[in-house]
């Protein structure tokens, strides 16, 4: 039996206005996240995927992003199992960073300078 290939977007082709789910953990979107992404860690999706069903009122495009990939691949095959069209951002937060997309730090998403991937 074989599987359908994740499917994946780099991070600097993530649309300005498409709806990003960051699975991360506390610590590491408290350091730095993108501006207006939904943040529920990925132990707690099935908890509140009613939350992100909500949030996601139009039925577009999730696209996932952990620190790396690993956890939001996870995530990205839940959702699409649960009929959402999701995608994972490949290279997570570090390859956000590195294409130079904004990052915000803390929790009420303020531009800072001081913002970094942890």
């Amino acid at each position: 039996m074989g599987f359908a290939p994740l499917p994946e977007v780099e991070a600097a082709a993530v649309p300005a206005d498409g709806f990003l789910l960051d699975v991360r953990e506390d610590d590491e979107w408290g350091a730095g996240h993108a501006e207006g992404a939904l943040h529920i860690p990925m132990g707690q999706i099935v908890a509140r995927f009613g939350e992100l069903t909500e949030a996601l009122s139009d039925g577009g495009r999730v696209h996932v992003v952990c620190r790396v990939g690993g956890r939001s691949a996870q995530v990205t095959q839940y959702l699409i199992a649960q009929g959402l069209d999701a995608v994972n951002v490949d290279g997570g937060m570090l390859a956000w960073q590195r294409a130079g997309r904004p990052l915000v730090s803390g929790r009420d998403d303020a531009t800072a300078d001081g913002a970094f991937v942890l």
